[in-house]
């Protein structure tokens, strides 16, 4: 019998995320034995602060990954948009599962729609993302910062008397709270972070037999979607501490990216799309960068990073 050791965070969530991926590689591998090992990361840690003040979303999967280069797990299960561009040395992304839907939520505890809200009205997200297209939507709003799991956000809304926050779709569908999404974005008005929706499957590259199953579990639709996403981002050298979103969409044969850089008080929101070959995914990706560069992006960037230092 063959044994599965699972990398995890904790939270509801990612265990979902974990058993879902334990079910998959069961119906494939009935004789395998699949275990969880739950881990607390950096990133479930540090509650108080902005993300991006702590060290970004790579603080999500540190941890998961240190325990597969000890061998205490043969495979990590993340959210992909979680996932930094460059993984360490010895580990890879090995599958890209079935994507759920990318969108982004508005939950409001009294049910009104993001674009009828009052003016001045609060609501809650630490996502700069979120908050930059949020205020170039409605430069009225006041954006509280919100950090914690799922449910600790919704319950937080109601605590701090909030109109309402932006959460991931899939997320919400997975653990069965979706009776709570006021109404679904579109991404015209609040376009998906990369790799929004999909899971990733990291594994050590010198593990073949870890890696040849997980490879069973790969949608090639998805991954050649997230290819585009992840290389504007690679491109980019975004993370949390940048207002950024990608988003490519399969048609047949044909891939449509599109991206945004943007200023964290959404007065300035630079906006791309490119259409082009999905074999040239990758491609696509970077040439919406370099687009964006181009008209201003890189500015963008620079001032961030300045305010970071």
């Amino acid at each position: 019998m063959s044994q599965l050791r699972i990398a995890t965070r904790k939270s509801p969530l990612a265990r979902w995320q974990a058993n879902h991926v334990a079910s998959l590689w069961r119906s494939r591998f009935p004789d395998a034995e699949v275990s969880l090992v739950e881990m607390t990361t950096a990133g479930d840690t540090f509650l108080e602060a902005p993300l991006q003040a702590v060290g970004g979303k790579g603080l999500f999967i540190k941890e998961l990954e240190q325990a597969l280069l000890e061998e205490r797990a043969d495979l990590a299960v993340h959210s992909l948009k979680d996932v930094t561009s460059a993984f360490p040395a010895g580990l890879g992304l090995v599958a890209v599962p079935e994507r759920e839907d990318p969108r982004d939520a508005w939950v409001s505890p009294r049910g009104v729609t993001l674009l009828k809200l009052p003016r001045g009205a609060r609501v809650g997200t630490s996502s700069l993302r979120r908050a930059c297209l949020l205020k170039a939507a409605r430069p009225d709003l006041e954006v509280v910062g919100l950090r914690g799991n799922v449910q600790t956000r919704l319950r937080k809304v109601e605590e701090l008397q909030l109109a309402g926050t932006v959460l991931a779709l899939a997320g919400l569908r997975r653990l069965g709270l979706d009776g709570h999404v006021t109404e679904v974005l579109p991404a015209e008005l609040s376009l998906p972070a990369v790799g929004q929706g999909a899971l990733a499957l990291e594994a050590r590259e010198a593990d073949a037999d870890t890696w040849a199953r997980a490879r069973s579990l790969e949608h090639p639709p998805t991954r050649i979607a997230i290819n585009a996403e992840r290389a504007f981002l690679a491109r980019l050298e975004g993370g949390c501490s940048v207002p950024l979103g990608g988003h490519a969409v399969l048609e047949g044969q044909q891939l449509w990216l599109r991206g945004f850089v943007g200023s964290p008080d959404g007065t300035e929101v630079l906006r791309g799309e490119r259409r082009g070959p999905a074999a040239q995914a990758a491609a696509l990706g970077r040439a919406l960068a370099e687009e964006l560069l181009g008209r201003g992006a890189d500015r963008l960037l620079a001032a961030l990073e300045a305010r970071a230092r």
